[in-house]
C-alpha cells in the first residue's frame, strides 16, 4: 500500500514538474517576447527581463531580438540617369520597435530580411535611376582633386583636375532612400536606423570605356610633354647653331684682320726693301714681271700690243741666229744678260 502511494506521489511530482517547466520561462535583456495561443497573440509584448509565467502546453513563447540588427544587401546592377550601369552594394541597420505588428506581418527574421531586400533594393534603384553617376559617387561639393602641377600644365584638354559640379551628392541620395524606406517599414513594426552605399563599381563594359578614356588622357599629357621637350631641344640646337656661327664669324674676322695686318707688314717690308735705290726698284719690277710671264705663258696664248708695258722686256730680247748661218759668226748678238732675282 505504501509502495503504491509512493509511486503515485512520484507521478504527481513529475507531472507537477512538467507543468511548472511548461509554465515558467525567462526573458533576457536582449529579447522581447510575444505569447501566442493557438497561433494568435495573447496579451501585450513582454520586454522586461526576468522569470515569467504562461499557460503550459497551450501557450507558446515567441522571442524577438531587441538589439540593432543588420541588413546586408546583394550587389545589384542598376542604371543611372545617364544610362551608365553600375553595381551597387548597400547595407542598413534596423531594429524591431513594435514586436506585435512585426509578428503579425512577418512572423520571423527571415521574412523581415526578405521584405528589407524588396523595399531597400527598390528604393535604391529608384533613387539612382533619377540621378547622374557623378551624384552617386561624390559627396563633397567643393572637393578639389590633388594634381601635380606639371601634369596639370601638360593637360591639353584642360579637364584634368576639374570635377563636374554636383547639386546634392551621395549622402543626399542615401538620406532620400532612408526617408522613403523608413516610412514603408514602419507598418511592419521595423524602425530603419541607417542605410549606406557600401560599394559602387562600374559595369565591366563601362570599366573598359573608363580605362580607355584614362589612357587617352595620359597619352595626351605624354604628347604634350614630348612636344615641349622637342621645342626645348630645337631651341637649344638653335642657340648652339647661333653661338657656333658667332664664334666662327668672330674667328674669321680675327683671321682676316691678322692676315690683313700681315700683308700690310709684308708690303711695307717689300716697299722699304725695294725703295732703297732706283736699281732696287728696277730690279723689283723686273722680277715681278718675270713672275707674271711665268704665270701668263704657262701653256696659253697671250696677245700683247707692242706698246704694252708688259711687252717691253720681250722687245729687248733679240731672236737667236742659227749656228749654220753665215751671219752667226760675223754678227755679234747684242742681248741684255738676264738678271736673276735672289728670290728665284
Amino acid at each position: 500500500m505504501k509502495k503504491g502511494f509512493g509511486c503515485l506521489a512520484a507521478i504527481i511530482a513529475l507531472v507537477a514538474l512538467m507543468i511548472a517547466s511548461g509554465a515558467l520561462y525567462t526573458v533576457l535583456e536582449t529579447e522581447q517576447v510575444i505569447i501566442t495561443q493557438f497561433g494568435d497573440p495573447v496579451g501585450e509584448p513582454i520586454a522586461e527581463p526576468g522569470l515569467k509565467f504562461k499557460v503550459p502546453f497551450l501557450q507558446k513563447v515567441n522571442r524577438f531580438d531587441r538589439r540593432i540588427l543588420e541588413w546586408d544587401g546583394r550587389a545589384t546592377e542598376m542604371p543611372t540617369k545617364d544610362k551608365t550601369y553600375i553595381q551597387v552594394d548597400t547595407y542598413a541597420r534596423w531594429t524591431i520597435v513594435d514586436p506585435l505588428r512585426y509578428f503579425q506581418k512577418l512572423r520571423d527574421e527571415r521574412s523581415a530580411q526578405s521584405r528589407l531586400d524588396d523595399i531597400l533594393g527598390s528604393e535604391a534603384r529608384n533613387s539612382i535611376a533619377k540621378h547622374e553617376l557623378i551624384e552617386v559617387i561624390r559627396t563633397t561639393k567643393e572637393r578639389t582633386p590633388q594634381v601635380e602641377e606639371d601634369i596639370a600644365e601638360a593637360d591639353m584638354t584642360g579637364s584634368l583636375g576639374k570635377l563636374i559640379p554636383i547639386r546634392r551628392g551621395r549622402s543626399a541620395l542615401e538620406q532620400d532612400i532612408y526617408q522613403t524606406a523608413k516610412a514603408k517599414l514602419q507598418e511592419f513594426g521595423i524602425e530603419l536606423l541607417d542605410i549606406r552605399f557600401k560599394r559602387i563599381n562600374y559595369n565591366q563594359s563601362v570599366q573598359e570605356r573608363i580605362y580607355e578614356r584614362m589612357i587617352s588622357e595620359r597619352q595626351q599629357i605624354a604628347e604634350r610633354f614630348r612636344s615641349e621637350g622637342e621645342g626645348e631641344a630645337a631651341k637649344i640646337l638653335g642657340d648652339m647653331e647661333r653661338d657656333l656661327r658667332k664664334i666662327e664669324s668672330e674667328a674669321y674676322k680675327t683671321v682676316q684682320e691678322t692676315m690683313g695686318a700681315a700683308d700690310a707688314t709684308a708690303t711695307q717690308i717689300y716697299a722699304d726693301a725695294y725703295n732703297q735705290s732706283p736699281e732696287a726698284a728696277e730690279f723689283y719690277e723686273f722680277t715681278r714681271t718675270l713672275e707674271l710671264y711665268q704665270e701668263m705663258l704657262g701653256g696659253s696664248t697671250v696677245v700683247l700690243t707692242t706698246d704694252s708695258d708688259l711687252f717691253k722686256y720681250l722687245k729687248s730680247v733679240k731672236p737667236l741666229v742659227p749656228s749654220n748661218s753665215v751671219d752667226a759668226v760675223d754678227a755679234p748678238v747684242s742681248r741684255k744678260p738676264p738678271v736673276s732675282s735672289g728670290n728665284q
